[in-house]
């Protein structure tokens, strides 16, 4: 079985919006969880698409466009999160199939199916919610923003003198 970054970031990146929509009136943008998570705004993209496209998340346009959940937290478990995204948890070599060995079944196929059952059954028992509840959620959630804040802050403040620079320097005239 592997779980690939599709499925890993399209969790991260509900669970991100989860932690962040917490007002009706303003959307949450992929460009603040791309910064948040360090996931690229176009894989992003991609993920949300298809994350809209099965309901979990609804989409506003304009200035202050972006993202909510559509569905209340605990109504959201990760399998179909990952499923929604094309993902799989399947840990059979076959897929399923039963011609693991030349086109037969395999001696251990029975483990890997058991093992698959399992994995996505433990993923359909865990919500957003519980996930949120977490022990180290919240406190990763708090230490991401901060870093995000200092970064605007370190941000702005080289533009301010840039700004600066450029006004100084052609405020200078030649004697």
């Amino acid at each position: 079985m592997r779980l690939t970054t599709r499925g890993r970031y399209a969790v991260t990146a509900l669970l991100d919006l989860a932690l962040q929509d917490n007002d009706p009136e303003s959307a949450v943008s992929l460009s603040d969880i791309a910064k948040r998570q360090s996931i690229s705004i176009s894989y992003l993209e991609q993920l949300f698409s298809k994350l809209r496209k099965n309901g979990l998340v609804t989409s506003t346009r304009g200035a202050s466009g972006g993202y909510h959940l559509a569905k209340p937290l605990e109504q959201i478990d990760v399998m179909t999160i990952i499923s929604a995204v094309d993902e799989s948890v399947n840990a059979m070599q076959c897929e399923g199939r039963g011609d693991c060995q030349g086109g037969a079944m395999c001696l251990t196929h029975d483990l890997w199916c058991a093992l698959s059952n399992h994995i996505e059954q433990y993923l359909q028992n865990i919500s957003l919610a519980q996930l949120l509840q977490m022990e180290h959620v919240k406190d990763i959630s708090i230490r991401q923003k901060l870093l995000l804040e200092k970064a605007s802050l370190e941000e702005a403040t080289n533009k301010d003198i840039s700004t600066i620079t450029l006004i100084s320097a052609s405020e200078v005239t030649p004697a």
